[in-house]
């Protein structure tokens, strides 16, 4: 089941829905605003844009304001290199920030691609004069994907370490203890491994890396993406001898998204980690497949837990049989301790030696309940968050906000067993097309920021007054919001009071009837509960008129119909969005309504009254009758245009033919230019003037040695 959202509503900058409100913020000459970081308090955020950093105030919702700004751009000379090295001044050469972590409450640390030289720095108040060498720890290409956290004062990346973007690598910097990164020699990671998410736990001694690469221990007909979790351990030192200032824990493990009987999710866009109030933490992941062409495929959103990811990593490793250059399932003696386990040393030689080449494991990771929790038809996925929020009675709920390649945000909630998640709204937050760059949570402030090419933009969790009645309360299966009866509005629900009966919400089914029903007294009005009815919106057409119905579309789940007096049939159009168009005919007056239904609940969206009129002009509903001669002289003076240059075309074809029949090989006709008359050299090298068709052929026939000259009158007859 592909699930569709609710409602779409569009806002932001240069439109979109009135009843949402969105709040933007740019700055002139910034653009690329990617990167996030928010403090503990979330009343700043810290932005990475191009060549700038930024710091905003957001302690207020509704309000975006600069408090400070650093520009950090390249040196001339840097730019110049830049350009040399065959990168465009226009939209290359420049510093886009990719790594910005707060070390401590004072000072931030920021890396950037600064030209394709990578460079880091410490920031306080102002930038420092001096840079360090940000290789290793930041991305060349601003193109390139990238991760980076930091973890007890160290920095963990993953990231490419070179120029030409073939090295990709996972590094640990900063901090007192040795820098330790991959084995690019042992290639434990291909050539165009791309990174999009890391994570370290609370109270966990391991940092995982989730990010997709060609599999080389697969035997495909064509490069194969699978999509990727690598684990380290904090406590890794590297080794003594064997593996010094290498990863001694490296493992990493395939990731399993599809659905039965369809190609797999095997492209990862980004990744979530969200620990749950049970303890348990979930990874969320969003996937498209490499075999979709254009907007034809599907995204995904697999989720996996923490203790499938381990089982994975204590099972069977996979090792390469160099003879036959095939992957096999190790099956030697296990080891003690176990290698790549956070518990070995790194005195440990043969354990050492023996991750050299044992880095891959057998098992693969499935996703919770073995299958996608969404699919979702012509969208791609660029960014996901996830937050656990509660219901009216304290039923946790996890819901996902996904961002699209395209400008789109969708809130969908998680439901328990097999049924997936449910997309209770979808929001256009650009006029324009384009994709979301960056998604961060402010849980406590009930916000999230969104960050694309020209801004910031501050988006509500919840959007509860959108919903008028009490059926559309509870039809959205939104868990941030409830009806609340006393006051007859769509509140937030984390408002509830003890008396929880006065409250009514449904996540799980969103069966508004007996619920609402239960909730309204006899003294309140029917459209308490159900949606108001509209008001009947009367129209007077002239015979042969045009009439166009709109039937607003309240909800994406909802199916329409129409109900219409009976001698309007044969003259109706309904088009694909449910607009109904009448060709108004004598008794074809009458109610026209349109209804929508949703999880078994009808209610009228839409309803029109038509009358008869005297009139017998063709035209549109409210505009004065339009006279269509000068249309009909248009169409008719370019449809004679048309078949006059056709007939000339026509007559041009004809004269050619007639030309080439009056042609024989070697001749032309009587009236063809002089440089025609000639008649190629002959073999005996003799020019001859082909001065009639016979006189050419028997010239022609006579040169041949060894051959009596002829009269070919077949050739000839009819052709002079």
């Amino acid at each position: 089941m592909i699930p569709t959202p609710r409602g779409a509503g569009a806002a932001g900058p240069g439109g979109g829905d009135p009843r949402r409100t969105l709040t933007h913020f740019s700055q002139d000459n910034v653009s690329h605003y990617d990167i996030f970081l928010l403090d503990e308090s979330e009343e700043q955020l810290y932005v990475g844009a191009r060549d700038w950093l930024l710091a905003l105030a957001v302690g207020t919702p509704g309000s975006i304001r600069a408090k400070a700004s650093i520009r950090w751009g390249p040196t001339d000379v840097k730019t110049s290199e830049c350009a040399f090295k065959k990168k465009s001044e226009e939209t290359e050469c420049f510093n886009f920030i990719r790594v910005l972590v707060a070390l401590n409450q004072t000072h931030l640390y920021a890396c950037g691609t600064y030209a394709f030289s990578p460079a880091c720095t410490y920031i306080v108040s102002v930038l420092p004069r001096s840079f360090l060498d940000g290789k290793g720890q930041c991305p060349f290409d601003p193109q390139h994907t990238y991760t980076a956290l930091l973890v007890d004062g160290e920095l963990y990346a993953g990231t490419m370490n070179n120029f030409q973007g073939n090295e990709p690598i996972i590094s640990r910097s900063l901090g007192t203890r040795t820098l330790l990164k991959t084995d690019a020699f042992l290639r434990w990671l291909s050539a165009d491994a791309a990174f999009v998410a890391s994570f370290s736990l609370p109270g966990d001694d391991k940092v995982y890396f989730f990010f997709e690469e060609t599999a080389d221990e697969f035997d495909f007909f064509e490069k194969l993406l699978v999509p990727r979790v690598a684990r380290v351990c904090k406590s890794d030192v590297g080794g003594d001898k064997v593996l010094q200032k290498k990863w001694t824990t490296f493992l990493k493990a395939q990731l399993e998204c599809s659905e039965p009987g369809h190609f797999p999710f095997n492209v990862i866009h980004h990744a979530f980690a969200l620990p749950r109030h049970d303890g348990h933490t979930v990874f969320y992941a969003v996937f498209t497949s490499q075999w979709q062409a254009g907007r034809a495929g599907s995204a995904a959103v697999c989720a996996y837990s923490q203790e499938d990811l381990e089982k994975v990593f204590e099972g069977k490793y996979k090792e390469l049989n160099k003879e036959s250059s095939r992957w096999t399932v190790y099956s030697g003696p296990d080891m003690s301790p176990r290698p790549g386990s956070c518990s070995m040393g790194a005195s440990s030689d043969k354990a050492l030696s023996f991750m050299k080449d044992h880095f891959l494991m057998d098992g693969k990771v499935s996703p919770l309940q073995k299958q996608p929790l969404l699919v979702k038809s012509d969208v791609t996925y660029t960014r996901i968050t996830v937050h656990e929020t509660h219901d009216v009675l304290g039923t946790p709920y996890c819901v996902m906000f996904l961002a699209t390649d395209e400008g789109f945000l969708h809130k969908a909630v998680e439901l328990e067993g097999v049924e997936g998640a449910h997309i209770v709204e979808s929001i256009q937050l650009f006029a324009a097309p384009e994709p979301v760059k960056n998604l961060l949570l402010a849980p406590g402030k009930g916000i999230l920021y969104v960050g694309y090419s020209r801004g910031v933009l501050q988006v509500p969790l919840a959007n509860c007054s959108l919903h008028r009645s009490c059926a559309e309360c509870v039809l959205a299966r939104d868990p941030y919001c409830a009806w609340h009866s006393p006051g007859g509005a769509c509140l937030r629900a984390h408002l509830a009071t003890d008396n929880k009966s006065e409250w009514l919400q449904d996540v799980k089914k969103g069966r508004p009837d007996a619920l609402c029903h239960r909730g309204r007294s006899a003294a309140m009005p029917r459209s308490w509960g159900a949606p108001e009815d509209p008001a009947v919106q009367g129209l007077s057409p002239p015979l042969n008129a045009v009439v166009q119905l709109p039937c607003p579309r309240r909800s994406a789940l909802a199916t329409y119909s129409w109900q219409q007096p009976g001698s309007a049939q044969g003259h109706t159009v309904l088009q694909p969005d449910h607009t109904l168009v009448v060709i108004m005919q004598q008794g074809m007056a009458g109610t026209y309504t349109c209804q929508a239904t949703e999880n078994g609940y009808t209610w009228t969206v839409a309803r029109y009254q038509l009358r008869d009129s005297g009139g017998a002009q063709l035209g549109e509903v409210g505009s004065p009758p339009r006279s269509y001669w000068s249309q009909f002289v248009t169409v008719t003076v370019l449809l004679a245009v048309t078949l006059a240059g056709a007939a000339c075309l026509a007559l041009m074809a004809y004269r050619d033919q007639l030309r080439a029949r009056s042609k024989v090989r070697g001749c032309s006709t009587p009236h063809s230019p002089p440089s025609r008359q000639r008649e190629k050299v002959p073999l005996n090298g003799e020019p001859q003037l082909c001065r009639s068709c016979g006189a050419g052929v028997r010239a022609r026939t006579a040169s041949l040695e060894g051959l009596d000259p002829l009269l070919p009158r077949g050739e000839c007859e009819g052709r002079i």
